[in-house]
């Protein structure tokens, strides 16, 4: 898949973590929910953390399509009796219904896509068996775009590393062909990392990560490329599925 590209300005900005699809390698995914082999190892977390770090390190995922190579990453987010995913489009960009592999504490469970939104590069899946509450999040968007200087942080999964967590700083917006307004961070990125939900200091949603700079001859991975939040109607995308559950859940009421 190409890399998506945007005009102007002294370089010209190939926004660039698209599907994680130049990440090579990975085995071939099997075609059933299946339990990944315990991992023994111990890993230390920082007292350093922020209780909003740890928090949003315990929500990430890896997101692949059954069957293909690449990666992506997102976050588990409860709404109601709803366990969700959000993710980039370019991430799950597969037709409604489709079926991906959500990656989180060491199990792989299925998660279906019930929104698409390509012009904001924002995706929902629905967790059919979902996780304990504990491990999601509740869905807390900010209610305003975020402010040039607040602080941020994120968990993803770039290239062929395992689970990494970052902090950062809004450094600026830019305005889309469309007229919508994207968010920029000073922090890191790298393919893998597209999807990742950015959150602030008070574990509010910000936006999803989609993108990172491409200068002339190589990427600039501290200024990555942030869809706001706002820019979802979580209400709306569940629509489609709420129909589908004859508003059953909670959250469909």
């Amino acid at each position: 898949m190409c890399p998506r590209t945007l005009k102007g300005g002294t370089l010209m900005k190939f926004l660039s973590i698209v599907l994680g699809s130049l990440l090579l390698g990975s085995a071939q995914a099997n075609d059933a929910i299946e339990a990944r082999e315990t991992d023994t190892r111990t890993i230390e977390i920082s007292s350093h953390m922020s209780t909003a770090e740890m928090a949003v390190r315990g929500t990430a995922v890896r997101i692949t399509r059954f069957g293909e190579g690449g990666h992506g990453s997102g976050s588990l987010v409860q709404y109601k009796d709803l366990q969700l995913v959000l993710t980039a489009q370019h991430v799950a960009d597969a037709i409604i219904g489709t079926p991906y592999r959500i990656t989180h504490d060491g199990e792989i469970r299925e998660g279906i896509l019930i929104y698409s939104n390509d012009a904001h590069d924002i995706a929902v899946l629905w967790v059919q068996l979902p996780w304990p509450r504990g491990h999601a999040l509740k869905w807390n968007p900010s209610s305003e775009v975020a402010a040039v200087g607040s602080k941020i942080t994120y968990s993803g999964f770039p290239a062929a590393h395992s689970l990494m967590s970052f902090r950062g700083r809004v450094a600026g917006y830019e305005l889309m062909p469309d007229g919508s307004t994207n968010i920029l961070l000073h922090t890191y990125g790298y393919f893998g990392c597209s999807g990742a939900v950015i959150y602030n200091v008070e574990k509010e949603i910000v936006g999803i990560l989609w993108g990172i700079d491409r200068g002339r001859t190589a990427p600039v991975e501290d200024m990555i490329w942030v869809s706001p939040i706002q820019n979802l109607n979580l209400d709306l995308s569940l629509r489609g599925l709420c129909q589908t559950l004859r508003n059953e859940p909670r959250a469909c009421r």
